[in-house]
Parts: C-alpha cells; structure tokens; sequence
C-alpha cells in the first residue's frame, strides 16, 4: 500500500511539473511567427489555392494530347427491328452488341489551349505570391502583437512599481497622522493615488491579458494557452539608425513585396484572358479516326449447298417440253461470334473543320468581358504600387517622429524625476504638500508611460521599414 502511494504521488508531482513546464513555456519572436505560419487557416486556405492552381496547370497542358474513347452496348431486341449487323428488318428475338474505339487531336483552334497554358501559369504564380503575401501580412501582425506584449509588461511593471510607492506613502502619512504631524486630507489625497495606481494595474493586466489573447489567436492556439515569451534587450538608443529615404525603401520594396509581384502576375493572367477569348473567333480544324465492329445473335451465314435433282422454270413454245435447271438446298447456321467481329470490322479516319460564323455574339461579348477584366486588373496593381508608395512614405515619416518624440519623452522623463525626488524631499520634511506631492507623482508616471510608449512606438516603427526593404524582423 506505502509503495502504491508513493507511486500515486510520484505519478502526481511529474503531472504537474510537466504542467508548470507547459505553462512556463518561452516563445521567441521567430518560434512565434513559425508557429504562426505553421497553424494559420489562412495560409493552409492559400496553400490549397496553390494546389488546385497547380493541377488546373497541369490539366491545361494535358488538354494538347489526344481524345481516346472507347464504347461498348448490348441488347435484347423483340418484334420488328432492324438487324445491325445487316441493316435489315427482321420479326424475331435476338441480341446484338457492338463496340467502338476513337480518337481525335485538335491541329489548330486559334491558339487556345496554348494560351490557356500560359494563363494558367501565371495564375498559379499569382497564387504561390498570395500565399507569401499572407504569410507576410501574419508576419507583421505576429511582430505587433510580440511588441504590444512588452509593451503591456512593462506598463505593468511601471504600474505596479507606482502602486508600491503610493501604498508607501499612503502608509508614512497614516503614521504621520498617529502622532499628529499630518491631517486627514493628506490620508485622504494618499488614498486617492493608492486607488488611482490600482486602477492603472488594473488596467495594465487587461492589456497584457488581451494581448496574449491576439498572439494565441494568430498562432491558432486556444485561449487558454499558457506561454511567456521571451523579453529582448532593447534599447532603442543603440539601434542603427535607419537613414534610408522612402525613395530607396520604396524602389526596394516594389521589387521584392508579394503585394506588387501578386498584383501584376494577376494582370498578366488577364491579359492572357483576353487571347483565350479571342481564340473563338479562329476556325477549329481536328484530326480524327477509330474503329468498330458489332454482333447480331439473328444474322445466319450458309453452310452447305446440297443437289437436290432438277426443277423445272418453263416449257419449249413449239414443242412444250419442259424445261429444267439443277436444283439446291441451302443450308443455313447463326454464324459465330468470333465470326461476324471479324467481318463486320471497320475503320475510319477524318479531318473536321469549324468555321464560326454567328454565335449570338457570344464570342464577341466574352472578349469584351475579358478586356475589361484585364483593364480592372490593371488599375489594382496601379493601385496596388500607389497604396505602398503612400504607405511607405508614412512610415518614413513616422520613424522620424517617433525618433523625435522617444528623444523628447526620454527628457521630459528624466525632468518629472528629478522634479518628482525634490518634491518628495520637501513632503517628506513638511515644506510640500500632499496636493503637491500626488501633482508630482502624476506628472512622473504619466511621463515614464509616455516614455515606455514612446520607445516601443520606435522599435515598431523601426521594424516596418525593415519589414519594407524584406529584412528578417528580429530583436
């Protein structure tokens, strides 16, 4: 029984290390996002888009070979009917069969098929380029996410480290108020910032728990997953400075980003739409031949032809005698199965010619339709090339005012706090008040929230121009 225990609670304490284990698990930034591209439902619905491409690809080129069809019947004819291995009415019961093999090859309908071939390719290319441009949009998501992360954590931090210094002074001001050195309204003020700091955790837990929440929903993962992940040194004063113009990130960019290289295979298919369509327009010239045969159970062959004496077909005018011809019995049998395949055999060969004439402008208006598909397609890669161009120019823009503003926060941190320090020497020695004293401490926490803002503002804004000129986003 002792041992069964023990085993019971060896059992037990390895359950729950491996659960502390899976709970403590660190993702970096990079486990994230292969994770992220591993399990999306997005990328695993373009990976198939992929592959429906590739077979219609496939098919396409498939479609230059050789038709090649083979039939076969059987039936059971009763009454009047026409024999098929004869092509006469006959009034009996009998079976018939017959089987046939064709083929045929299009020599010419107006390139159709060959541009097929090409439209099709450039479609799967347009697919392989949608799947990294979702891959590249999770990227970017999987990277703010990570940072909003930090962000949150060191929010929190900050919270918590003013919700001590708060319940510090909350706690110096009641034994100030025990031997009469303070009143009831410092109590009062110092219980305020002790609510105001909690608040601030407060809210800095949510943040930080909705922004697991976002990261577990990208990676796919349930909600209730447990992870930390694992917190980089930043210092957004020794990262290199980024001196590109949006001109060199914009010329990069458009060289190298899915979103261009999507667009403009997707204008290349349609303009190869537009020569499928035409293709009706052009004659239809194909090759063909085949061979048959077929199987009467009622077509009768002859067997013997047996004498049979003389009979006789007239008389003489003058002398009326009679004349007579040998006579024959003919003796007829079914003929044989491997009999009538033989002689009923036959083959063909042909050249079919289409020329079309008047289709209810059915050609005519598909071409149009294809025209005007390619001209939209063209227009959403001009708009593709203008949204990125705007979008880059931004970002530059932004990096440059978050640069400033991380510099300015950086200042006005370092003033709050020393601002913030005197102040409490002074309350601490009865020449400030508590008003104050909470103004300063205010002014010092808002500041360092501006700060901590301000610097990961920095790191993001810094990693989308890396993001831009397709540098690997990494901490």
């Amino acid at each position: 029984m002792r041992k069964l225990l023990l085993k019971s609670l060896s059992c037990g304490l390895l359950l729950a290390l491996s659960q502390v284990t899976t709970a403590q698990e660190v993702l970096t930034l990079q486990q994230a996002i292969d994770r992220t591209l591993q399990n999306n439902l997005q990328v695993k619905q373009a990976q198939l888009s992929v592959a429906l491409s590739d077979e219609n690809y496939s098919q396409s080129k498939y479609a230059l070979l050789p038709n090649v069809n083979a039939s076969a019947s059987g039936n059971r004819n009763f009454g009047r009917s026409i024999d098929p291995s004869t092509n006469q009415y006959i009034s009996q019961q009998f079976n018939s069969a017959s089987g046939n093999l064709s083929a045929s090859v299009d020599v010419f309908s107006g390139r159709q098929k060959i541009n097929q071939i090409k439209q099709n390719k450039l479609l799967l290319d347009a697919d392989k380029a949608s799947v990294e441009k979702i891959k590249n949009d999770l990227i970017l998501q999987v990277v703010t996410s990570y940072m909003q992360i930090l962000f949150s954590k060191d929010l929190l931090k900050a919270a918590q480290g003013q919700l001590e210094v708060a319940k510090q002074q909350l706690n110096q001001q009641q034994q100030l108020l025990d031997v009469g050195n303070k009143t009831l309204a410092d109590v009062s003020q110092a219980k305020s910032q002790v609510a105001s700091s909690e608040l601030e955790v407060t809210n800095a837990k949510n943040n930080l728990a909705i922004a697991y929440l976002t990261l577990n929903q990208l990676m796919e993962m349930p909600a209730n997953n447990q992870f930390e992940i694992q917190v980089p040194v930043i210092d957004p004063k020794m990262l290199p400075k980024n001196d590109a113009s949006p001109e060199e990130v914009v010329n990069t960019a458009m060289s190298i980003f899915p979103d261009i290289k999507l667009a403009g295979l997707r204008s290349q298919a349609a303009q190869k739409g537009v020569d499928v369509a035409k293709g009706t327009y052009y004659p239809r010239l194909s090759f063909g031949g085949g061979m048959g045969t077929n199987y009467s159970s009622g077509r009768q062959s002859v067997v013997a032809v047996v004498p049979n004496g003389f009979r006789e077909i007239g008389r003489t005018e003058t002398g009326n005698e009679r004349v007579l011809v040998p006579d024959f019995i003919t003796m007829l049998a079914n003929q044989k199965f491997g009999s009538q395949i033989q002689d009923n055999f036959n083959q063909f060969i042909g050249v079919n010619l289409s020329i079309p004439i008047f289709n209810g402008f059915t050609s005519r208006s598909n071409v149009r339709r294809a025209k005007i598909n390619y001209q939209n397609t063209q227009v959403q890669e001009q708009l593709s090339r203008v949204n990125l161009n705007k979008v880059i120019y931004q970002a530059v823009a932004d990096l440059r005012a978050a640069e400033s503003k991380f510099e300015s926060t950086t200042n006005a941190f370092a003033a709050q706090k020393d601002a913030f320090y005197v102040i409490e020497q002074r309350y601490n020695v009865g020449l400030a008040n508590s008003v104050e004293y909470s103004t300063a401490l205010t002014n010092k926490n808002r500041a360092e929230i501006d700060m901590i803002q301000a610097k990961y503002d920095l790191l993001f804004k810094s990693k989308v121009i890396d993001y831009y000129l397709g540098k690997q986003i990494a901490f």
